[in-house]
């Protein structure tokens, strides 16, 4: 059995930049153990599998560790791939996944992503936290990541987290978050950690603006907001908040384009002969 697998860089305009994904076309659900088997051989911060229905497709995200409820960069990509590499035939596309109907369209030269907002309530900040990150934060807030709020870029770039400290947090992960700087142009940065997920550094994070967009959004008080997420890839992500809903909109580049060989009832625990 082979697979086509294809790989791009979402959230840029260049190559090398934003986030790889890996994105596979199914005719049917494989196993959840090969689904785990073939992530983790990509060994990218997500791999996203989808099987065509009546209503759109079925959308499944994997992590080299597990499946994950909501992922914004391999959404993106996998839109990407259908529109201009398996000829998708219209302007919408629509997805059911663990977060409901999620849909993509074309939005010029950006595909725009219609995702479900989270406003992260302000919490204590708990001291394994505040420890991990090694610099104090001026609010902490909790949605399904904790979000640290800083008052500059510039901690936010120095951040250089304990990772097995993080590991010990509830919830998903951490972002860390601050007003951009003043000659950039965006309304503010990020960056993302999530090593109970095997990915200590997210280069550029969908699902993490879910919860950034509407923060901001209350914070600068203005509905259209752009994010880059400033990790060492880096990447922009342009956010128009609609009630309860938010917009993520982006660019993808592609990077190849290959197949996946499957033995005939391989088992993904068999011992090498």
């Amino acid at each position: 059995m082979k697979i086509q697998l294809f790989q791009v860089d979402a959230f840029t305009d260049a190559l090398f930049r934003g986030n790889p994904a890996a994105v596979c076309p199914l005719p049917y659900w494989l196993s959840d153990d090969m689904l785990r088997a073939i992530a983790n051989e990509n060994n990218l911060s997500e791999t996203s599998f989808f099987v065509p229905v009546s209503h759109g497709f079925e959308l499944r995200w994997f992590t080299p560790e597990d499946e994950v409820d909501l992922c914004g960069h391999a959404t993106l990509a996998t839109a990407h791939v259908l529109f201009e590499h398996l000829d998708f035939d219209g302007e919408l596309i629509q997805f059911a996944t663990r977060s409901g109907i999620l849909e993509v369209r074309k939005q010029g030269d950006l595909l725009a992503m219609d995702f479900p907002a989270t406003l992260p309530e302000l919490c204590p900040a708990p001291e394994t936290l505040i420890a991990a990150l090694g610099i104090e934060p001026l609010r902490v807030y909790k949605a399904f990541d904790y979000v640290c709020e800083y008052e500059s870029a510039m901690e936010v770039r120095a951040i250089t987290p304990d990772m097995q400290a993080l590991c010990a947090l509830d919830g998903r992960g951490v972002v860390v978050t601050a007003p951009a700087d003043a000659h950039s142009n965006a309304d503010f940065v990020s960056r993302c950690f999530y090593p109970k997920l095997r990915v200590d550094e997210d280069p550029v994070t969908g699902s993490a603006h879910c919860q950034l967009a509407p923060l901001w959004a209350k914070t600068l008080k203005k509905d259209a907001l752009t994010g880059y997420q400033d990790s060492e890839r880096g990447g922009f992500v342009y956010c128009q908040m609609q009630g309860e809903r938010v917009v993520l909109k982006g660019k993808v580049v592609d990077y190849l384009a290959g197949y996946i060989t499957l033995q005939e009832k391989q088992s993904v625990n068999e011992e090498p002969q």
